[in-house]
């Protein structure tokens, strides 16, 4: 990783994400956010992007919790994007973590897993031997996959749930808090409870 990046997102994620990369002493330049709400976040200043020169961004992470928000920036961006892996993850050296993607403390990845571009593996999530997770996907805390699931584009697994193995989880659907999944999730479905049932369907907007 090169020594100094700038984040884009003063947000709680940011904060995560500066913990992670000062635990890896990697140095940050400054955080951007198009509406700031403060100037500093834990000693790393604040800059507006509208007076930030976007082509001295080099390398970059997206430091936003929302999926779509990390989809329109990274398409917007022509930049070096940079992993952060919390020093604590136990991630096997068979897996596949691809640039941009936020690995955070006590995670657990195991091999022939495939990771892509821009997600979010938060705190404690438990990523099973096979799984493959899309581009912008965001898995929660505590959240345990078995081996061979699929977590589709833009999809968002809510904290603690639980997907025993072989399932896909459909693009840009959401699984809710706690939820048990034990067949497929079609595409922007909103699935809860135990076992996991359909209450509506996302915006197909992606």
């Amino acid at each position: 990783m090169e020594n100094k990046i700038i984040l884009y997102g003063a947000s709680g994620h940011a904060k995560v994400i500066i913990d992670i990369l000062k635990s890896c002493s990697i140095s940050i330049d400054a955080i951007i956010d198009d509406n700031p709400k403060k100037d500093i976040i834990l000693g790393i200043s604040i800059i507006k992007t509208i007076n930030f020169d976007l082509k001295n961004l080099k390398n970059c992470i997206i430091s936003i919790g929302n999926n779509k928000v990390r989809k329109i920036l990274s398409n917007k961006l022509e930049v070096n994007f940079l992993n952060a892996i919390h020093p604590s993850a136990i991630i096997s050296k068979f897996a596949t973590i691809e640039q941009g993607t936020v690995v955070m403390a006590g995670v657990i990845i195991n091999p022939e897993v495939i990771i892509k571009k821009h997600c979010i593996i938060n705190t404690g999530a438990i990523i099973e031997h096979d799984c493959v997770i899309e581009n912008f996907a965001h898995i929660s805390p505590g959240v345990s996959l078995a081996g061979s699931v699929v977590v589709g584009e833009g999809a968002h697994v809510g904290i603690g749930a639980t997907i025993i193995q072989g399932i896909t989880v459909g693009k840009w659907a959401t699984v809710g808090a706690g939820a048990i999944i034990i067949k497929d999730v079609p595409d922007y479905a909103v699935v809860v409870g135990n076992p996991g049932k359909i209450i509506k369907y996302n915006s197909n907007n992606d």
